[in-house]
C-alpha cells in the first residue's frame, strides 16, 4: 500500500506520514517547505518506505507510481503564516486541492482532505456539529484561510458526487504537540516559547475566548481511523474539552515553572469567541475520542521546545 501526503514536512503532516509508515505503508511526501520543516522531513527519511518530493501542489505534478491514498495536508495553518501569504494560501486550498483530487481520480485512490474548524468561523452554534454551516467573514483578513478550506470541501464533495472519488474530509480542531514551529503564531507554541524564555505571555482580548486543544497523537489516530472508514462527509476530529485562553496560559506557566507575566493585547479581527467540536459522529462511527488531557499534552510537548530553543540559541551564538 502506498499513499501520497502533501504537506508532509509540516507539523501535522509529518506526524500523519509517520503513522502510515509505522502501519506498513510506503509514503510519498510532498512539500515546498514554505512552512514545512527540513527537520520533520529528516525524521521521515529515516524510514525505508519514505520518499520526499519537493514541489508546490498548487502546480501540476504527475506520478508514475500506483497510489492507494492521497492525503492533502499542504497549507499554511496558523494566522501568522496565512496572513503573510494569503494568495498562496488561497491557491493551495483551490488549485492545490484540484490537483490532489486529480491525482486521486487518475489513480483510483482514496482522498482525504485536511479541513479545519475555521470553516465554522465565529460560530453561532455551540458546540459545533458537522451539520452547522458556519459564520465566516469571506472578505475579512482570515477569509483567505477559512474560504480556501470551505472551497476545498465543496470541491472534494463535487469530485465525490460527479467523479465518484472515494473521499474523506476531516475538520481539524486546535492541535498541538512536538514539531510545532516556535513562533508559528499558534497559541500553544506561543505560550510555551514565551514561558520558557521568561517573556510575557501574549493574551489577546480579555482571554475569555475558548478553544479545544487536541494532542497530536490523538488527532492523528482519529484521522487514520477516518481514512479507513466509509464516511465521505466532513467529520470533526478534536478534543471536546474547552478551555479559556487564560486557563491555557496558567497551565503553561505552571508546567514550565515560569515567572512570566500575562500581558493583554488587542483582539485580532474576526477572532472566534468560542470553539468546541461535537464529536458524536467520531465517537459512534470511528470509536474514537481523545485520551490525552491538555496538561499531560503540554508536559509531553515541553521537551521538544526546550531542545529546539537550545538548538536555536546555540546556532545564534555560532553565527
Amino acid at each position: 500500500m502506498r499513499v501520497l501526503v502533501t504537506g508532509a514536512a509540516g507539523f501535522l503532516g509529518s506526524h500523519l506520514a509517520e503513522r502510515f509508515l509505522r502501519e506498513g505503508y510506503d509514503v510519498i511526501g510532498l512539500d515546498n517547505f514554505v512552512t514545512g520543516s527540513r527537520e520533520n522531513s529528516g525524521i521521515l527519511e529515516e524510514y525505508d518506505g519514505f520518499t520526499l518530493i519537493e514541489h508546490d501542489i498548487s502546480q501540476p505534478i504527475f506520478f508514475e507510481e500506483e497510489l492507494d491514498g492521497v492525503l492533502h495536508f499542504a497549507s499554511p495553518a496558523s494566522p501568522v503564516d496565512y496572513l503573510e501569504i494569503p494568495i498562496q494560501t488561497l491557491k493551495v486550498g483551490s488549485l492545490g486541492t484540484h490537483h490532489a483530487l486529480g491525482i486521486a481520480l487518475a489513480k483510483k485512490a482514496r482522498f482525504l482532505l485536511a479541513s479545519t474548524s475555521e470553516v465554522y468561523g465565529d460560530p453561532l452554534v455551540h458546540p459545533q456539529p458537522e451539520a452547522y454551516w458556519g459564520n465566516v467573514n469571506p472578505v475579512g483578513v482570515r477569509g483567505c484561510y477559512d474560504e480556501a478550506k470551505r472551497f476545498a470541501e465543496a470541491l472534494t464533495m463535487a469530485y465525490h458526487r460527479h467523479h465518484r472519488v472515494d473521499t474523506r474530509i476531516v475538520r481539524i480542531f486546535n492541535t498541538f504537540g512536538p514539531r510545532m514551529r516556535p513562533g508559528d503564531g499558534r497559541v500553544v507554541s506561543n505560550f510555551i516559547v514565551q514561558a520558557l524564555r521568561g517573556d510575557p505571555l501574549s493574551v489577546y482580548g480579555d482571554g475569555s475566548q475558548t478553544r479545544s486543544f487536541c494532542y497530536v497523537d490523538d488527532e492523528v489516530d482519529g484521522i487514520y481511523r477516518l481514512f479507513n472508514s466509509g464516511r465521505s462527509e466532513p467529520t470533526n476530529i478534536g478534543n471536546p474539552n474547552e478551555f479559556t485562553i487564560l486557563e491555557l496560559a496558567r497551565i503553561v506557566l505552571e508546567e514550565t515553572v515560569s515567572e512570566s507575566q500575562i500581558e493583554s493585547l488587542p483582539l485580532p479581527e474576526d477572532d472566534p469567541r468560542v470553539r468546541k467540536p461535537d464529536i458524536t459522529i467520531a465517537r459512534e462511527l470511528l470509536r474514537w475520542e481523545p485520551k490525552v488531557e491538555l496538561r499531560e499534552g503540554i508536559r509531553r510537548t515541553l521537551p521538544f521546545f526546550e531542545q529546539e530553543l537550545a538548538r536555536r540559541d546555540a546556532r545564534a551564538r555560532n553565527i
